[in-house]
């Protein structure tokens, strides 16, 4: 994604008379692959117009430099291509937007730039205002570009998106934990982190709520061993807040955080999990933007984001999880969980394979992140179903851009010189769990590429399930192999639904032949042929 951010600082002072100046901000749930493609697949179209001087903010997860706001200022109009909320919104108020999903701008960026352009004409075009990280503009002007049902998906998907790193964290220090500390390291790490030190280092045994507990590791093993325990479980206790909070946040701004916070410890406390969560974020959100929209007099103006509009949410939010909501959502949540902790056998397989199913559906689209959000959000209650159903959605996820590379190089007249290209990296991108290596096979010919990937996914997932796989990492694929037990059964997983995706991949290629694909190969090999001659 380098080419996305290069124009910052000089996009603006390049005017070229009839050029209009445009603003784009990309933005995916786990801001790591879609962000960057959308940026590319931008830019790289602008730089073949003239009427556009395009520059692209990426705001994925990684390091973001935000566009200067004299080029903001100097902008004819801004294009949010995003699934997310836009981060500090405010300061593009009053620009002419397009607004739409991240893979709009993948699939068809030309359309996205000649929609800017006519919007930067039309003085009546929707206009940005500036409240709420995900706030669309009031109803009257928005002309019913963004539905209640997509504000809320994505304020959903913005509370994943800031919910994954606490998970990553904590996951892989609990997995450290174990790694040094042994495997009944979950028993007395509390007593051992804080009652022992550097100086005072424990033995085998040691006394646990009045009882004496004797561990396989002693010494400084046991003692690092608790102490990575503890902090990845201080950073796993966050979980449901963040996703409560980064929720709100998205639909009602700043003022939405504290209350979120708050209503997401609250669903911690009365046993409602991440089901809570997700209610207490949503609840949170919609009653900060109600009460932020009140016409208030002159001197209240200031006291209401940050002092009246959490005050009055948290009680609210509090009353009603408290009163009302805490009981049944409880239950829900336990029902949940008991239905999957039962499962074992026939009906474990099933939800490997459904799981599997939905995460090569659409790569990386809403119902792979649908997915991913179930795997993910389960890791809280830290229960061994919860941890299979991590592995199978991260395992699954990883088959498609492995089986398409192998699919590359053994079938290459299958596919076209751009596909044979990607096919070159998109493997290291499945092993590092980033699906979406697989798009652009699918996007050129998905009647063929994903029902395969489907099928590969499926293997991958049934068999996690059928040997009890469990991955406390969230993300990171083949390279967090220490947070996976068993590691065999997670790696012949992934190489079982691989060769069934690249077998049937090349068979469907094969026996139902792509035309587009095979004259493109044709006239490749013509070239290649025709400069071999010469």
């Amino acid at each position: 994604g380098t080419a996305a951010t290069t124009g910052a600082s000089t996009a603006a002072s390049t005017d070229k008379g009839s050029t209009l100046n445009v603003v784009a901000v990309t933005a995916c749930p786990t801001g790591i692959a879609h962000t960057y493609m959308a940026a590319d697949a931008l830019t790289q179209t602008a730089e073949g117009r003239d009427d556009v001087n395009l520059t692209v903010e990426t705001q994925g997860s990684s390091n973001n430099t935000p566009v200067a706001q004299s080029v903001i200022d100097a902008a004819d109009a801004v294009i949010f291509a995003t699934d997310v909320g836009v981060r500090d919104r405010e300061r593009f108020a009053g620009k002419p937007v397009i607004e739409s999903g991240v893979k709009r701008a993948i699939n068809e960026p030309d359309v996205m730039l000649n929609e800017a352009v006519a919007a930067a004409k039309n003085p009546n075009a929707r206009k940005v205002t500036g409240s709420g990280a995900a706030a669309s503009s009031s109803s009257e002007e928005a002309g019913g570009q963004l539905s209640w049902g997509k504000r809320i998906q994505q304020a959903i998907m913005t509370g994943v998106s800031y919910m994954v790193p606490f998970v990553a964290a904590g996951g892989l220090l609990l997995a450290l934990g174990f790694l040094f500390g042994g495997a009944d390291m979950a028993n007395g790490w509390q007593v051992i982190s804080t009652e022992y030190s550097l100086t005072n280092l424990p033995g085998h045994d040691v006394e646990v709520d009045g009882a004496t507990m004797t561990f396989e590791r002693s010494g400084m093993l046991l003692y690092i061993g608790a102490v990575l325990f503890a902090t990845g479980q201080a950073a796993m206790g966050f979980i449901v807040s963040a996703l409560s909070g980064y929720i709100s946040y998205a639909l009602a701004g700043r003022p939405g955080i504290a209350p979120g916070f708050a209503g997401g410890a609250i669903a911690v406390v009365v046993g409602a999990g991440f089901i809570g969560g997700l209610v207490t974020g949503l609840l949170a959100g919609l009653i900060a933007m109600w009460i932020g929209s009140w016409k208030v007099p002159r001197w209240m103006v200031s006291l209401m984001p940050v002092m009246l509009i959490p005050l009055l949410t948290t009680l609210v939010v509090g009353l009603a999880m408290y009163f009302v909501l805490g009981a049944p959502l409880a239950a829900l949540m336990t029902g949940l969980q008991n239905m999957l902790g039962g499962m074992s056998g026939s009906s474990a397989i099933l939800l490997g394979i459904v799981l599997g199913l939905m995460m090569c559906s659409d790569l990386g689209g809403p119902i792979n992140k649908a997915a991913y959000l179930f795997g993910t959000a389960g890791l809280s209650t830290g229960d061994q179903a919860s941890l299979q159903i991590m592995a199978a959605v991260m395992a699954s996820g990883m088959v498609p851009p492995i089986a398409l590379s192998i699919a590359t190089f053994v079938r290459k007249n299958l596919f076209t010189p751009a596909e044979q290209e990607n096919g070159k990296s998109s493997w290291l991108m499945g092993l590092a769990f980033v699906s979406e290596g697989a798009i652009p096979f699918a996007a050129a010919d998905p009647f063929r590429v994903i029902p395969a990937m489907m099928a590969g996914g499926a293997t991958t997932g049934a068999i996690i399930m059928a040997f009890g796989v469990g991955s406390r990492a969230p993300h990171g694929g083949i390279f967090v192999l220490f947070a996976i037990d068993p590691i065999w059964g997670y790696i012949a997983a992934i190489l079982g639904g691989t060769l069934v995706a690249t077998v049937l991949v090349i068979t469907l290629k094969q026996f139902w032949p792509n035309k587009t694909i095979q004259e493109a190969a044709a006239k490749n090999e013509k070239e290649k042929a025709a400069a071999a001659a010469a």
